[in-house]
């Protein structure tokens, strides 16, 4: 007796019943083609270049929108290879470059598949009939059909794209140059006025002093105005302070009498005559000895990282490194406080940290913040190229 599932139960059943039971088992022919056709009409109309190949990467299907990318027509593509419009030492389609001999196409695929890749949003570059090279971005898809693989891709112009990322990137770096000229001018205008409060008004304050000491001890005043004296003179005192203050902060001497090394060490210094915390300053002064832009720059980055700490990492313990590794200075700043979390490194009031990042990259460095996970609170890592000049003085 035939099996149930065999077709020779179809001999057994009536002409009628076995046709019907055919249009069941298997779908029109006519209604498949009508599915293929609205496919392949959607294909042609897309205003994406869509390209089907196979997996000897021969162009099977090429829409207009194809054939006007790379001035060419539909039938002109068809039977080319993929090469021939993709180049194929720039190909990056997962593998898709592969020289001859190697895996076909669709072993490419599968090894994508089976590690756990996918094969889509790569950039290209493609060549037009006339030889002109244009930047692409494609992605990639695969399906079998009647036991073979195609592969279709999608890919699209970028150039306008490309030409605007960089301009964009041009006019970010021509930002920066103004930002850094701009933190030249004023470390100039700093030292300036510094200069300015420090020998002239410091001047005339020191020699009011020393005139209303002579006026003290030279003259018979009553215990009143003796009082009124000596209140002047701790004004005077007060105000020469607030002077030499303000005048080191535009513009440390330190840096001017010793340079960075002994204005990093008078500057540790004065953080630990205001604050109980241990300091470690860890630096060879051979390592140091830089051009003025650089000294006064990195000084400032460490200023700024020393405010920043005493105002909110609450720590008990700083540590700063500066050491020269082969063309490059290492700056390391590494504090035990509370740390900084990744959402307060963006926000707009975190002044103090553009300003620390725009020196560093007005130097060509760079530079890296972050809260420390194994020794706890806050880690600032920063390298900086150092100049042919500024690496001559450090040896001498």
């Amino acid at each position: 007796m035939p099996d149930r599932g065999s077709p020779a139960l179809l001999r057994i059943l009536p002409l009628g019943m076995a046709a019907a039971l055919l249009l069941c088992l298997f779908p029109p022919l006519k209604a498949r083609r009508q599915r293929q056709a609205r496919g392949q009409a959607i294909i042609d109309n897309a205003s994406d270049a869509i390209i089907s190949i196979n997996s000897e990467q021969i162009i099977l299907h090429a829409n207009a929108a194809a054939a006007r990318l790379f001035d060419d027509t539909p039938a002109g593509m068809r039977g080319m290879r993929l090469g021939h419009y993709i180049l194929r030492d720039l190909r990056t389609l997962g593998g898709l470059g592969k020289q001859d001999g190697d895996p076909p196409f669709g072993d490419i695929s599968q090894e994508l598949r089976l590690t756990g890749r996918r094969a889509t949003d790569y950039t290209l570059t493609g060549r037009r009939n006339d030889g002109a090279m244009f930047p692409l971005e494609g992605s990639l898809s695969s399906m079998q059909e009647d036991g073979h693989s195609v592969f279709t891709i999608i890919v699209r112009d970028i150039s306008a794209r490309q030409q605007m990322h960089e301009q964009l990137a041009r006019s970010f770096s021509q930002l920066r140059e103004l930002s850094s000229a701009l933190q030249s001018i004023r470390e100039e205008e700093r030292k300036h006025i510094a200069r300015e409060l420090h020998d002239d008004l410091g001047q005339l304050l020191a020699t009011l002093r020393v005139d209303l000491t002579l006026v003290r001890q030279h003259t018979d005043t009553t215990v009143p105005l003796q009082a009124l004296l000596h209140s002047m003179d701790g004004l005077l005192v007060t105000a020469i302070t607030s002077l030499r203050r303000i005048a080191s902060n535009l513009r440390p001497r330190a840096l001017d009498e010793g340079g960075l090394y002994f204005a990093l060490q008078k500057l540790r210094h004065d953080f630990l005559l205001r604050r109980a915390i241990h300091f470690d300053l860890l630096a060879d002064e051979a390592d140091l000895v830089l051009d003025d832009a650089r000294s006064t720059a990195i000084y400032r980055i460490v200023q700024e990282a020393l405010t920043n700490i005493a105002r909110h990492a609450e720590a008990n313990h700083i540590t700063i490194a500066l050491h020269r590794i082969d063309s490059s200075l290492a700056i390391t700043i590494q504090d035990d406080g509370r740390g900084i979390a990744e959402h307060d490194l963006e926000k707009a009031t975190a002044l103090g940290l553009l300003g620390m990042r725009e020196r560093v990259w007005g130097l060509n460095g760079s530079i890296h913040i972050g809260a420390d996970s194994e020794l706890g609170g806050t880690r600032i890592e920063i390298s900086l190229p150092m100049h042919a000049e500024a690496a001559a003085a450090a040896m001498q």
